[in-house]
């Protein structure tokens, strides 16, 4: 049975069992991968997996049950069991089936053909000869990667509300090992979105290249520089701290910008926006995991902070209206909250505009250590880091085992320029995934030798 004809045989049960105010949410999701070492196959999966979830609204108390397995008695027993639990509930939390009358947005359809099995195959092996094929110094140790995506998500409630959104794509990245005397460093280039638009030679080159720029580095005298982040480096930033922007977090006393709205927060030049119908998106969502229509909007405007990102619970708390981000994690998970495209408005100037900028300090290219070294409810952050030293500014020679140590509310005040080159987190393929272009912070403390 497909989720067409498992909606109608609940709409059925639940009209036997004559429940008034219920909603159906459904996700599908399959994906296909394989990874490369040396010149074989060193892992090959695919599978596929799907869920739905029924919530049932009974004298203002909320049931839900869910199941992955649609049948017309399955269909019947999730209606029984949604009921069951909605009176054995007894918490006064409000309970949400949103109604019909928002405006959705139209995604243009377009064909995506996804690879064979086969195809993703050959694909990441001749990736994989071509990255060996690149350098001489290239070494053991180096992989390719490739795979593709489809998902699906619809909801449908007793409200009106018939909602469906879907997405493919497919996603591929080297990871280069060079050696240079007893000295190993590595590089990695990622792609995603069209199969047939990956460019083989130029991935391979890029994940060569990123490996090579690092060769002979070294640390720095601790102290203060002026510290040029990467778009990639301030995209992972982002994305680490994007739950301080969470009504719920706020709500949970887990965010310090709880009641900030309206207040300067970062500097004039920068503006936050989340956009769940970017063009670029691989996966765009016309509705939340609420059926509540999607918009883009603002979360900072000119350093000022405008709103935080609602779901239908907590916009009730605060007295406003939801901003449409309630999200699941899973088809049976609580209601949350996540951003979609969240991204550091690009304003103007190259990377060598920034680093010009900066004069003498430091670009960093790469951090490690987020889930550790990050505090996302106090803001400060003390993570091991590479890049580049910038003399003269200009970009010099390679830097590693250094420590930048700040504070993300901190940081966002002292942002002096941002640059044009805005870049999205390459490895978030879903619909929720942080950018920024490279910017340039006025002074941050470095430790290294």
């Amino acid at each position: 049975m497909n989720y067409q004809e498992f909606k109608q045989a609940v709409i059925a049960a639940a009209a036997e069992k004559e429940v008034k105010d219920y909603e159906l949410y459904y996700s599908e999701s399959a994906e296909t991968q394989t990874e490369i070492f040396k010149t074989e196959v060193k892992g090959f999966a695919t599978g596929s997996n799907l869920g739905v979830c029924l919530k049932c609204l009974v004298n203002g108390k909320m049931g839900y049950a869910s199941t992955e397995h649609l049948s017309e008695e399955e269909a019947v027993s999730l209606v029984e069991r949604a009921l069951e639990n909605a009176k054995s509930i007894e918490s006064d939390e409000q309970a949400f089936i949103h109604t019909k009358g928002d405006t959705y947005a139209v995604i243009e359809k377009e064909e995506v053909k996804l690879p064979t099995a086969a195809e993703v195959i050959d694909f990441a092996l001749d990736l994989q000869k071509q990255i060996y094929a690149t350098d001489n110094r290239v070494v053991d140790g180096t992989q390719a990667y490739a795979g593709f995506v489809e998902s699906k998500t619809a909801l449908y409630n007793s409200n009106g509300l018939d909602l469906e959104d879907s997405a493919a794509f497919s996603f591929t990245y080297g990871m280069a090992v060079v050696a240079e005397g007893e000295e190993m460093y590595d590089g990695m280039e990622v792609s995603s979105g069209k199969f047939e638009s990956f460019d083989i030679e130029k991935i391979a080159k890029e994940a060569v290249k990123d490996a090579v720029d690092t060769i002979g580095a070294e640390s720095v005298p601790s102290g203060k520089y002026p510290v040029v982040f990467s778009n990639k480096v301030m995209a992972s930033m982002l994305s680490t701290y994007s739950s301080v922007f969470s009504a719920e977090a706020a709500q949970k006393g887990l965010s310090l910008l709880k009641g900030k709205e309206g207040e300067k927060i970062a500097a004039d030049i920068v503006t936050l926006t989340d956009d769940p119908m970017r063009a670029d998106a691989l996966v765009k969502a016309t509705f939340d995991d609420e059926g509540v229509a999607t918009y883009k909007k603002n979360v900072i405007e000119g350093g000022q902070f405008v709103t935080l990102l609602h779901n239908l619970k907590t916009a009730a708390v605060a007295g406003v209206k939801t901003t449409g981000n309630g999200h699941k994690a899973s088809y049976a998970s609580n209601v949350g909250i996540r951003p979609y495209s969240f991204y550091i408005n690009p304003v103007k100037g190259t990377l060598d505009d920034l680093m010009a900028e900066a004069g003498n300090g430091i670009y960093v290219t790469s951090v490690e250590g987020m889930h550790a070294g990050a505090n996302p409810i106090t803001g400060d952050f003390s993570l091991a880091a590479s890049g580049f030293c910038i003399t003269d500014g200009k970009k010099g020679k390679p830097v590693k085992s250094i420590t930048v140590s700040g504070n993300f509310f901190t940081l966002l005040k002292e942002i002096a320029s941002v640059g044009e080159d805005l870049k999205f987190n390459p490895f978030a393929l879903g619909s929720s995934r942080c950018g920024s272009p490279s910017v340039l912070i006025k002074e941050m403390t470095i430790a290294g030798k």
